[in-house]
């Protein structure tokens, strides 16, 4: 009988070749406590509705991350309507301007700002429907924080749910001695409308199950780690 690894590995398993075990894990920065232990945190679901007109409306950009996914930048490096990574400006994920699109989308931009914690891209993902299999052929980690100072916090991510997915998960492991992802590590993070969670994504290996016939909408913004996004976290946790 085949292992649980064996078994995916039949299929898909990333290997030393993939480009996140490039991606720095341990540095100087400034962490949250509250992630340490897991790599992620439950928030309580979200107080507030959000108007499928907010996240319908924008104007996506096809940009494949973690599936066959649309993004719609609502800040960015430089307010232009931009999906591509700061880096590319030369700058941190930090300071992010607000584009156009966030001009349709008041309730999220002012949720983004009501944190308090410096943001870098916030936008919406629009994800097709991939079973477990297809999903898995693009688990990844973030590069979140190339270019940020070693004295700075650490930059991490938070997701809202804007649709009702509740058969669909975040797929979320722990690496292993070699880097890559240990399934003994894996955690599920279920995805109805509301719900929200911040993850360390340069940390863990992540990637969405979205087991519905409909495309899946969620905010994803990258926060800096600190005392700003520490209370936020301590106030919101589930």
């Amino acid at each position: 009988m085949r292992t649980y690894t064996e078994n995916m590995t039949a299929t898909f398993w990333p290997t030393q070749e993939h480009w996140s075990v490039k991606i720095p894990l341990h540095t100087p920065h400034v962490r949250l406590d509250c992630l340490s232990d897991t790599g992620f945190v439950d928030l309580k679901p979200a107080p507030f509705d959000v108007p499928v007109a907010e996240f319908e409306s924008l104007e996506y950009f096809d940009w494949k991350s973690g599936g066959d996914a649309n993004f719609a930048p609502l800040a960015s490096a430089d307010g232009e309507l931009d999906c591509r990574g700061f880096w590319d400006k030369g700058k941190t994920d930090k300071d992010a301007i607000w584009t156009s699109n966030a001009d349709i989308a008041p309730t999220l931009k002012q949720y983004v700002s009501s944190v308090g914690a410096n943001f870098g891209r916030v936008r919406i993902i629009q994800l097709q429907p991939q079973d477990r299999e297809q999903a898995i052929r693009s688990i990844h980690r973030d590069d979140n924080n190339r270019f940020n100072p070693e004295n700075e916090g650490w930059v991490v991510r938070s997701w809202l749910e804007l649709t009702h997915s509740p058969d669909s998960y975040m797929l979320l492991m722990d690496n292993g001695p070699d880097g890559l992802p240990d399934p003994s590590t894996e955690r599920r993070v279920p995805l109805p409308k509301g719900a929200r969670f911040v993850v360390d994504t340069q940390r863990l290996w992540h990637v969405v199950v979205h087991n519905h016939d409909h495309p899946r909408y969620a905010l994803i913004t990258s926060f800096e780690s600190g005392p700003a996004l520490d209370g936020f976290i301590a106030r919101e946790r589930a």
